[in-house]
C-alpha cells in the first residue's frame, strides 16, 4: 500500500485472532503531533481521517499539522481540509433525486463519449424508504394497512426507479418501504462505531463516519460515530469519490453532569439543550458531549440530544465511545467480532471515554445539571422555543394575541358540521407520537403507553377532534410494545400504528377530517398540533394547523386527552374519570421505576436481531414490483414523478466562462429565519399553484397530486414549487402569504414561477435579498436546485445556514453576506431595483469582497460591498464548473 505517512503512524491492532491495520493517533502523537491526545474526539476522527488519506495531494503533511495548531488557536480556522466519510446514508425524499441526477449523469457520460458504468458509488450508500407514508387513515386497527396500499399506489413509480437503481449501481442498497426511520435503522443497525475494508489484502479498520442527506443524520453521534447531514449535492459528490471540503471546525464542549429527575424525559433534556445551544450560537461549529453527567443517560437518550443538533444549529453533536456504546450494540445484536474490535480500536486510539479521561481542550464550553431540567415543550413555531409546562398556557394566550393577532378571542367557539362538539382556538387537531428524535428512545415511547395505560384505567379518552397516530422509527418499537400489551392501551386513545416512517414531522399528516378542516379555515381558528417530532416551522405539519408544539411522547398522549393548549397541564384536569372524579396528569404520569422494569422485561436482542434478519427483502408488495434493467435508465417522458433533469443539457468537456450579474432583478425580499421549507416545501401541492396547474395538465387528479416530496424526482414540479411554500412572505407585496412576486417594470403581481419564466424570456437575471439564517432547516437540495433553475444568479442575505450555502455554490449560485449592519431594509429596497454585481468573472478568490451596484426607480445608484461566500478553492472549481455535479462529471470523464 503506497501512502505518504508523513507521521509515521500505520500500524497494526489483533483483536481475537484477527489482524487490523489502523492509523495509529498516539504513533502520529509521538513522531511530530504532540499534543493531540487532548483533541476533541470528534477533532481526532477528523485527524485519523486525514492520517489515512494522505496523498501529498489532497491532503498533504501541512493539512495533518494544521489539526495540531488548532490546538494553539482553537478557534474559527480558515484552514480547508479534504474530509471522507466512511459511507452515505439517504431518505427517500432526498435520496431519489440524487438518484435521479446519477442517472441523468450516466446519460451524460454517454454524450461525453465515456462508458456509463463510470458513474457508480465509490463508497457505499444505504438508501432508507421512510418519507412517502402519509397518515390518511388514522384510529383504528386498519389505518396501517390502508395507509401502505395507498403508499405504495401513489408511490410506484419512484419505487420502480429506486430499485432499477439498487441493480444498477454497485455500493448502493435500498431499505425498502415500512420497515423504519433512516436514522434509527442507521443506529440499530446499519452504524459498526468502527468500519473495516479490505485494501491490497488487508483489512483496515477507522471510525465509522457518514454524510447523509437528510439533515437529522446526526442522531448516529449517539453511538460515537461522526455524521452530520448534507445537501444532496454534496453527498452524491461523497459518493463518487469526492472529498468533503470543509473548514476545520470549532468544537464547543457541552459538560452535562447530574441525571434527569423522577418524571422528567429525555425529551425535556433535549429541548434545554436545544434553546441552549442556539443561544450560544453554534451555526456550523461541532458540538461534544462531556463531563459525568453522560454516566447516567442510556445511548438512546444521547441519540435523542444528538438527532436535534440541526436544530441547535451545530454541524453535529457526538458523544464520544464509552462502555454505554458497546452495551449497546451489543443489545442491539452486532456481531461479537465487531465490538471487540470498537473496544480494543478505541482504546488504542485514545477514542475511549471513562470516568479517568481528562477533559479534551474546547474552543468555548458551556454546562447543564440535567437535573436542573424541567418538563418542557417547543412551540408555536420554532424548535429552540422551550416553553416550561407549567407556562405552556400562558405562552400560547400571548401568541395567540400577539403572534396570531387573536386579541380578545380566547374564548371564542365555533360549531363543527355533523358533530356533537365545537372547536374554539388552541384546541388540539393533532397529536403525533412521530418522527427519528423519539421514536427511537424506548423509555419516552414505553413513558407513552404506560401513560395511556393508567388514562384508561381511569375512563379516559382522546377528545374527538384529535387526530391521533403512532408511526414508530423501526419494527422493534412495534416488537416491545406489543410484547407487554402496551399497543393495545395505545389503541384504546387512538394511538393506533399507522406506519413505520417520518409521517407528521416531514408534513405527511394527510388531512384532518373534512368538518374540523372547514370549521378551521372558515372561522380563521389557530388550531393546534403536538408531536414529537423535531421541526415544528410554519406551514410544515399541516396547511390548517399554525400553532405546533414539540413534546415527548407521553405529552402528546397527554394534550389528546385534554384536547387543547388552553388547558394548564399541570394544574387543571385533563378531564373527568368514569368514576365522576377529575383525572390530573400527576395521577396517570409512569414512574421511572415502572419504565425501566418494562424495559427490562420487553426490549431484547432477539428482538433485534429477528426484527433486521432480512431488513433489504421487503414485503409482498415491494417484491412485486417489476424492474426495467440496463445501465442507463429508460425515462418515461409520461412520468409526473421521475424525470431527467436538464444540468447536463448541451454540456462541453470545457466549462463555459462564468460572467458578471449585470442588471438583474429582485425576485424576492425576505427577513429573517427563511427556511429550507419556505424555499421548497416537502408537504401538500395547492391545486391553484404552479405545480398543481403543472399536475393538472399532465392528468393528475389533485386527489393524487400527493406532495412536493415524493415528487422531488421531477424537475418540474420541483421548480414551479420553489418559493411556493403558503406561509413565505415575500415584502414586495406588502404582507401577503404564499410564492408571489411582482414582475417589473409592470409592477404586476404574479406567482414566482411565472415571474421568472417572464424574465427568463426577457433574458433578464434574478437576484433573492433575505435576512439572517437564511436557509435554515432541513438539507434540501431542491431549495438550491429550485434556485437555479428559476434563472437566479445570487443570494445575498446577512447570513447562511451552513448546509444551504454550500448546496447554492453547487448549484452554480453566488452566496453573498452584507457586511457589518448593512440589511436590505437599511439600503432601502423596495424590489423594484435593478443590480449589478461584478467581480465574478475574471480572478475571483475565495471570500472576496464585490460590489453590488444598486440603481433605484428614482435613478439614484449605491455601491454596496458583499462578502461572497464561496469560502474554499474546491467551492470556486465547482462553481466556475456551472456547479458540483459538471466538475465531478467531467472529472470523471477525463
Amino acid at each position: 500500500m503506497s501512502h505518504p505517512d508523513s507521521f509515521t503512524s500505520a500500524k497494526t491492532l489483533s483483536v481475537g485472532d484477527k489482524t487490523y491495520r489502523y492509523y495509529s493517533i498516539p504513533d502520529a502523537e509521538a513522531n511530530g503531533l504532540d499534543g493531540v491526545a487532548r483533541l476533541p474526539f470528534s477533532m481526532k476522527v477528523l485527524l485519523e481521517n486525514l492520517l489515512r488519506f494522505e496523498d501529498g495531494r489532497s491532503v498533504g503533511k501541512a493539512d495533518i499539522a494544521a489539526v495540531k495548531d488548532w490546538l494553539q488557536n482553537r478557534g474559527a480556522s480558515e484552514y480547508e481540509i479534504a474530509y471522507r466519510p466512511s459511507r452515505v446514508l439517504m431518505q427517500d425524499f432526498t435520496g431519489v433525486p440524487a438518484v435521479v441526477d446519477l442517472a441523468a449523469m450516466r446519460d451524460a457520460m454517454v454524450n461525453l463519449g465515456g462508458s456509463p458504468t463510470r458513474i457508480n458509488p465509490l463508497v457505499p450508500v444505504d438508501l432508507v424508504i421512510d418519507h412517502s407514508v402519509i397518515v390518511n387513515f388514522f384510529g383504528d386497527d386498519a389505518a396501517f394497512g390502508k395507509n401502505v396500499e395507498e403508499e405504495y399506489k401513489q408511490n410506484q413509480e419512484r419505487y420502480r426507479f429506486l430499485k432499477w437503481g439498487q441493480s444498477a449501481f454497485d455500493n448502493f442498497r435500498v431499505v425498502p418501504p415500512g420497515t423504519g426511520i433512516c436514522h434509527q435503522v442507521n443506529l440499530e443497525y446499519l452504524a459498526q462505531t468502527v468500519w473495516t475494508k479490505d485494501v491490497d489484502g488487508e483489512t483496515v479498520a477507522y471510525p465509522d463516519t457518514c454524510v447523509g442527506t437528510d439533515s437529522h443524520t446526526t442522531m448516529v453521534n449517539g453511538l460515537g460515530v461522526l455524521g452530520w447531514g448534507v445537501g444532496g449535492i454534496e453527498a452524491e459528490a461523497a459518493m463518487l469519490g469526492q472529498p468533503v471540503s470543509m473548514l476545520i471546525p470549532e468544537v464547543i464542549g457541552f459538560r452535562l453532569t447530574g441525571r434527569l429527575n423522577e418524571g422528567i424525559t429525555a425529551t425535556d433534556l433535549v429541548l434545554t439543550v436545544t434553546q441552549m445551544l442556539r443561544k450560544k450560537g453554534v451555526v456550523g461549529k461541532f458540538v461534544e458531549f462531556y463531563g459525568d453527567g453522560l454516566d447516567h443517560l442510556s445511548l438512546a437518550d444521547r441519540a435523542t440530544i444528538a438527532n436535534m443538533a440541526p436544530e441547535y444549529g451545530a454541524t453535529c453533536g457526538f458523544f464520544p465511545v464509552d462502555a454505554e456504546t458497546i452495551a449497546y450494540l451489543d443489545e442491539t445484536g452486532r456481531d461479537p467480532d465487531r465490538i471487540a474490535l470498537v473496544e480494543a480500536y478505541s482504546k488504542a486510539q485514545g477514542m475511549w471515554r471513562d470516568a479517568d479521561t481528562p477533559d479534551p481542550v474546547f474552543t468555548d464550553t458551556l454546562e447543564l445539571d440535567i437535573g436542573t431540567v424541567q418538563p418542557s415543550l417547543a412551540g408555536p413555531k420554532r424548535p429552540q422555543d422551550r416553553v416550561l409546562l407549567k407556562e405552556t398556557k400562558q405562552g400560547f394566550l400571548a401568541a395567540l394575541e400577539g403572534e396570531f393577532k387573536k386579541a380578545g378571542e380566547t374564548g371564542k367557539r365555533v360549531p363543527v358540521a355533523g358533530t356533537d362538539f365545537d372547536l374554539g382556538h388552541g384546541d388540539v387537531t393533532i397529536a403525533a407520537i412521530t418522527s427519528c428524535t423519539n421514536t427511537s428512545n424506548p423509555s419516552v415511547l414505553i413513558a407513552a403507553g404506560l401513560l395511556a395505560r393508567n388514562a384508561a384505567a381511569k375512563g379516559l379518552t382522546s377528545k374527538p377532534w384529535v387526530k391521533t397516530s403512532l408511526a414508530p422509527g423501526s419494527q422493534v418499537v412495534e416488537g416491545y410494545l406489543a410484547s407487554g400489551g402496551l399497543q393495545e392501551d395505545l389503541d384504546a386513545l387512538g394511538f393506533n400504528l399507522v406506519g413505520f416512517g417520518c409521517t407528521t414531522c416531514i408534513g405527511n399528516s394527510g388531512p384532518l377530517p373534512e368538518p374540523i378542516s372547514e370549521a378551521i379555515n372558515a372561522h380563521d381558528l389557530v388550531a393546534g398540533a403536538v408531536i414529537s417530532g423535531n421541526r415544528n416551522f410554519e406551514g410544515r405539519v399541516n396547511p390548517d394547523v399554525k400553532a405546533n408544539y414539540l413534546a415527548s411522547p407521553p405529552l402528546v398522549v397527554a394534550y389528546a386527552l385534554a384536547g387543547s393548549l388552553q388547558i394548564d397541564l399541570t394544574t387543571e384536569p385533563l378531564g373527568t374519570g368514569s368514576d365522576g372524579q377529575p383525572v390530573y396528569l400527576k395521577d396517570i404520569w409512569p414512574t421511572n421505576q415502572e419504565v425501566t422494569a418494562y424495559i427490562r422485561q420487553n426490549v431484547t436482542k432477539k428482538m433485534f436481531k429477528e426484527k433486521y434478519a432480512d431488513v433489504f427483502k421487503g414485503d409482498e408488495n415491494w417484491q412485486k414490483i417489476a424492474v426495467p434493467q440496463g445501465e442507463t435508465y429508460a425515462w418515461d417522458d409520461r412520468s409526473t414523478y421521475v424525470q431527467n433533469p436538464p444540468y447536463f443539457e448541451g454540456m462541453a468537456m470545457e466549462p463555459e466562462l462564468v460572467t458578471d450579474i449585470v442588471k438583474a432583478r429582485v425576485m424576492g425580499l425576505f427577513l429573517d429565519s427563511i427556511t429550507t421549507d419556505h424555499i421548497s416545501p416537502a408537504g401538500s401541492i395547492k391545486e391553484a399553484s404552479p405545480a398543481g396547474h403543472y399536475l393538472r395538465d399532465h392528468q393528475v387528479r389533485p386527489a393524487d397530486f400527493n406532495q412536493y416530496g415524493t415528487r422531488r424526482g421531477n424537475h418540474e414540479v420541483m421548480m414551479r414549487g420553489t418559493f411556493a411554500n403558503i406561509r413565505i412572505k415575500n415584502q414586495m407585496l406588502d404582507g401577503k402569504e404564499g410564492g408571489f412576486t411582482r414582475h417589473w417594470p409592470d409592477g404586476k403581481e404574479m406567482p414566482i414561477y411565472d415571474a421568472a419564466m417572464l424574465y427568463k424570456q426577457e433574458g433578464v437575471p434574478l437576484v433573492v435579498f433575505a435576512g439572517k439564517e437564511y436557509g435554515t432547516g432541513s438539507s434540501r437540495d431542491w431549495a438550491a436546485k429550485g434556485t437555479k433553475l428559476l434563472g437566479i444568479r445570487a443570494v445575498v442575505a446577512q447570513s447562511f445556514e451552513r448546509i444551504h450555502r454550500s448546496n447554492l455554490v453547487g448549484m452554480g449560485i453566488v452566496p453573498l453576506t452584507f457586511q457589518g449592519e448593512d440589511s436590505w431594509q437599511s439600503l432601502g429596497l423596495k424590489g423594484d431595483e435593478t443590480v449589478t454585481i461584478l467581480g465574478i468573472e475574471g480572478d475571483l478568490k475565495p471570500r472576496q469582497t464585490l460590489t453590488a451596484e444598486i440603481a433605484f426607480a428614482d435613478g439614484t445608484v449605491k455601491n454596496v460591498p458583499l462578502l461572497c461566500r464561496i469560502d474554499t478553492l474546491d467551492e470556486l472549481d465547482y462553481f466556475r464548473n456551472g456547479g458540483i455535479l459538471q466538475y465531478v462529471l467531467r472529472s470523471l470523464a477525463a
